[in-house]
């Protein structure tokens, strides 16, 4: 059976769909205390007025681009 780092180097190599569509699989294949209920949603309205409390904590669009873009993946 091939490592998780072996499994891990293979998957990155998967177009951007397949590789979400796996995510979404291992995600859900965790038991539930490990995840979220509502798949996350519960977690928007609290950034978002995290957000509004203190707004410099966020980046631009363009600055949350190139630091995806760096990453090279």
């Amino acid at each position: 059976m091939p490592s998780a780092a072996e499994l891990e180097k293979f998957a990155l190599k998967l177009p951007e769909d397949q590789r979400a569509a796996l995510a979404v699989h291992l995600l859900h294949s965790l038991p539930a205390p490990l995840r979220d209920d509502d798949d996350g949603v519960s977690e928007a309205p609290r950034r978002d007025a995290e957000m509004d409390a203190n707004p410099n904590i966020g980046i631009s669009f363009e600055d949350f681009d190139l630091k995806i873009k760096s990453r090279g993946c």
